[in-house]
């Protein structure tokens, strides 16, 4: 992906999770780090890109990534799981949106958000039409 910048790395808070599983109130903590919500869980199980890391939680080897896409000129599609290959065509429609890169284990419901970036070819464009609207 040739526009990506801005890239946040979440690695320091994630090692900072993993360190409280193995504290004095690691029931709590493991209940509170492996709480992926059902949709969430449906998401990882349909449209996940499968994850060369294991779980750190129950070291099974089903983690799965997601990308979501934010961002106005969006419209109604903000919000949405998109995959590496949607990606790099959205690039070159839109001008700037926001990816979140969330890991997911549907084994044991770890779920953590791993990165974040820009992308987008930098042009200014009108919102995309809402479904209302257009």
């Amino acid at each position: 992906m040739w526009s990506k910048r801005q890239e946040v790395d979440y690695a320091l808070q994630r090692r900072n999770t993993l360190r409280t599983l193995q504290g004095p109130q690691r029931a709590f903590a493991r209940a509170a780090a492996c709480d992926a919500d059902p949709p969430l869980v449906r998401a990882a199980l349909h449209h996940g890109e499968p994850h060369p890391v294991d779980c750190p939680v129950c070291g099974r080897s089903q983690m799965v990534v997601l990308n979501h896409v934010f961002g106005e000129q969006l419209g109604q599609y903000s919000g949405r799981i998109k995959s590496s290959e949607e990606l790099d065509a959205m690039q070159n429609e839109y001008g700037a949106f926001k990816v979140c890169v969330v890991e997911v284990c549907h084994a044991c419901g770890w779920n953590h958000m791993i990165k974040s970036y820009l992308l987008g070819d930098g042009v200014e464009r009108k919102t995309a039409p809402s479904a209302e609207n257009g």
